[in-house]
């Protein structure tokens, strides 16, 4: 057993911590790049605002919902869970040539989205100024909508579902209420002559 752990758990548990230390080392130095380049990006967006404004929402209205989400909420742990379609849409990004778009990307394609939170959480904040409020009011509004379908569905189904139990109760009592009524019948009457005979024996004799 000692041996197996030595020769082989052992090694797969090095080249994973020294993967993720590989990571974590890019990442700080792209992050690092990033902030060193910020104001360079700053000025340069302001720059193209106008320019890029029609070309970044068409890029965000093809977005998955997954992705929209994001760039209204960043998480990093969305960021992980949806990373290919991230990627996806910083490569739309630098296809267009949006600042700071190009380090971005390629970092996320060598640590991948989670590990470059910071730049990629920047670029989702200036293609967020591009956004009408419109567009936003009815994004906001469609989840809404399909959450009080849900809860309308759900209140449905509880009713049906009352409905049966309650039938189902009506069917027992009507169920009960017929055993009762058999029993009864067949339960007949102490026959006369039976009353007659316990009568006489309870009757004292005349002398």
């Amino acid at each position: 057993m000692g041996t197996y752990w030595k020769e082989k758990v052992l090694p797969n548990l090095k080249k994973v911590f020294e993967k993720n230390g590989t990571k974590k080392a890019t990442a700080a130095e792209v992050i690092k790049a990033f902030e060193e380049s910020k104001e360079q990006y700053n000025t340069e967006f302001e720059g193209k605002k106008t320019e890029l404004e029609a070309k970044a929402l068409e890029i965000y209205e093809a977005s998955s919902p997954q992705v929209k989400a994001l760039i209204k909420e960043p998480k990093d742990a969305g960021l992980k869970k949806h990373s290919a379609a991230v990627r996806k849409f910083l490569d739309e990004l630098v296809k267009i040539e949006f600042p700071g778009a190009k380090a971005v990307s390629e970092g996320a394609t060598k640590v991948g989205p989670s590990y470059v939170s910071g730049p990629i959480n920047f670029l989702f904040e200036k293609v967020s100024a591009y956004i009408p409020e419109e567009v936003k009011k009815e994004e906001e509004s469609a989840p809404t909508a399909s959450a009080a379908g849900e809860e309308s569905s759900a209140k449905e189904e509880v009713k049906e579902k009352e409905i049966v139990v309650e039938a189902a109760e009506k069917k027992e009592v009507v169920a009960e209420e017929v055993a009762t009524a058999a029993e009864k019948v067949e339960t007949p009457p102490a026959p006369e002559a039976a009353k007659d005979e316990e009568a006489a024996f309870t009757e004292p004799t005349k002398a």
